[in-house]
Order: structure tokens, then C-alpha cells, then sequence
């Protein structure tokens, strides 16, 4: 870790309570000048972290942040774990060294500049606040089988967070958890490369842990994160669990594709039997929802019959 980060680390750690430390506590406290503390007080703000500055109190966390211990994560994961402070996606990380990983192979990042969502749209990364991550996967099999992944990968992931007491949790395909009807996690799926006997993925996704209001207003639709919770769960933690149920899972989908997590789906499914519509720029067809069939495809029920819908254009909403 550069002094850079340090630093800011170090700052961070004096505001983790719920009152105001003074600038010249936290000076004496790291052996800095008052200049040195203001100047890192601003560039923490230029990474998304809401600090509130008050002349004569100090300074306050808007909302709480949790720092993952690189040290406790990298030994309890039985892959290659790369840990950032900040990057530009740990997606882009992975697709840059695929050709030297293995799958389970995980890159974690506290800060990404340029995080990315589906369709090209901007994932909100402030430092600290959230968990972003992308895991390597060699799936020995041609692009066609691999329609499923994203579909595990929530399942996986709303599996973890009920191990850690999340109630609420709703999966919308074809790659959205949500808590409460509104989004909490994403996933992101790219192909680094793809041959007739295999197939490289880099799987990244993002939870929300806590949103602080001001960047919460820089999202266009409604989220939620885990700062409800009585106790929030710990990152590392979380992180090392979700990637050995994602190895679990990835593994079991090879073997038997998504016969075995029809179940897990279903009872989490948001929109099942509900009338629902998918836009499929710029068409868009109106129907029941009836689950999803064994290639990952939606099944909507219309006045035609039951037919499946697939592509990365497609989104579901329910209709109005």
C-alpha cells in the first residue's frame, strides 16, 4: 500500500465513530500538521466519501465505510486474490490478465473511477462504501451454454446474503438482486475469449453496502444497500464466503446447467406470474412471466403461447 493510501486509510480509522474528531486530534494522532489532515480530508471527498466539516467540531463520517483486511481476504481465498485501494474496473484488471489466470481467480477494489453496468451504463463506485469485485472463469465449453451465468451468479449471491441475515432479497432477470423492490447488486458478464472448447469470463459484480445521500442522487433508478440492518455485514467476511459459493455454484453448472437452480430462482423471482413487459429496443412484447427455461431465457406467456426471450438488450419492467 503507497503513502498515499496510508494515509487516508489511517484518517479514516480515527472517524470511525459517531461523533466529530477534531483535525488537531487526528493530527497528533498521526503525526501530520493540520494542512497535511485538510489536504487529505479533501481528497478523500474526490473519492466519493461524504465527510461532514464542522468549524470548531471537526470532522464526521456521513455514513459508515468498512475497508476490507487485505491480508485476512488474500489468506482464506484459495486463488490468486488481487486487492486494490483503487483501480478503473476490476473488470477491465481482469480482461487485461486473463491470460494469466485461473478460474477463481478474484480482483476486489474499494474504488473503481470507472465502473461499469450493463448496456454501458456508469456503476457508482465511491471508496470504501460498497464491494466491487470480478472473478476469472475458464468455463470449458463454447459461448452457447454459457446464457446461464449470470443467473447462478445471483442466485449465489442472494444465497450468501441470507447467510448473513439479509430478509427481502427479490432476483430480477436477468441480473439484478434487489432488497426491498429496489436494486442492490449487479453483475456485469464480459468474454475475454472463447474458442468450440472453452470459454473466459470475467464476472464482475457490485453490492451495495452503504450509500451516503449524495451519491445516492446520482442514480437514475431506486437502490437500497445494507446500512438497515441491525448489524451490517462484515466485507471481507462476505467477500470470502460469496467467492466460495461461487465456485460451488459455477462448478455444479458445468455439470448439470441450471436444472439445479430452477428452484433457487423461482422462489426468489420477482416477477413470476406477474404481467410483465420486456423492451427489446425498440419493440417490446407484453405477457405473463413464467420463470425462466434451461438455457437462462425468459419465458413469457402470451396470447400466442409461451415463447423464450434472450439477448443483451432486453429489459424486464413490470407493466403499467
Amino acid at each position: 500500500m503507497n503513502d498515499h493510501w496510508l494515509r487516508k486509510r489511517q484518517i479514516l480509522n480515527c472517524l470511525t465513530h459517531q461523533y466529530f474528531v477534531s483535525g488537531e486530534v487526528i493530527a497528533k494522532q498521526l503525526s501530520l500538521t493540520r494542512a497535511a489532515i485538510n489536504q487529505h480530508i479533501d481528497g478523500l471527498k474526490d473519492y466519493g466519501i461524504e465527510i461532514y466539516s464542522v468549524k470548531g467540531k471537526g470532522y464526521k463520517l456521513a455514513n459508515p465505510i468498512s475497508l476490507i483486511v487485505e491480508s485476512q481476504l488474500v489468506n482464506a481465498i484459495d486463488n490468486r486474490c488481487f486487492y486494490f485501494d483503487d483501480t478503473n474496473s476490476t473488470n477491465a484488471f481482469m480482461l487485461g490478465h486473463a491470460a494469466e489466470l485461473k478460474s477463481g481467480d478474484i480482483c476486489v477494489a474499494e474504488y473503481q473511477s470507472a465502473g461499469r453496468g450493463r448496456r454501458g451504463r456508469k456503476w457508482i463506485s465511491p471508496y470504501g462504501h460498497h464491494i466491487y469485485a470480478s472473478l476469472f472463469w475458464r468455463f470449458n465449453q463454447d459461448i452457447t451454454k454459457a446464457s446461464g451465468f449470470s443467473l447462478v451468479v445471483g442466485c449465489a449471491i442472494v444465497e450468501v446474503l441470507k447467510d448473513f441475515g439479509v430478509e427481502g432479497l427479490g432476483l430480477k432477470w436477468p441480473n439484478d438482486i434487489y432488497l426491498d423492490h429496489k436494486k442492490l447488486a449487479g453483475i456485469l458478464i464480459e468474454v475475454s475469449q472463447t474458442t468450440s472448447q472453452y470459454t473466459d469470463l470475467v464476472i464482475g459484480f457490485g453490492i451495495n453496502m452503504s450509500m451516503s445521500a449524495e451519491q445516492g442522487e446520482l442514480i437514475d433508478q431506486p437502490w437500497s444497500d445494507l446500512s438497515t440492518m441491525a448489524r451490517m455485514p462484515d466485507k471481507t467476511a462476505l467477500l470470502i464466503k460469496l467467492h466460495a459459493q461461487l465456485k460451488r455454484d459455477l462448478q455444479l453448472f458445468e455439470k448439470h446447467g441450471l436444472s439445479e437452480f430452477a428452484t433457487r430462482w423461482n422462489a426468489h423471482d420477482l416477477f413470476i406470474n406477474r404481467e410483465v413487459t420486456l423492451t427489446m429496443s425498440p419493440n417490446a412484447v407484453t405477457g405473463i412471466c413464467r420463470g425462466i427455461d434451461s438455457q437462462g431465457a425468459i419465458l413469457l406467456e402470451t396470447e400466442q403461447g409461451i415463447s423464450a426471450f434472450v439477448g443483451g438488450e432486453i429489459s424486464l419492467r413490470a407493466a403499467q
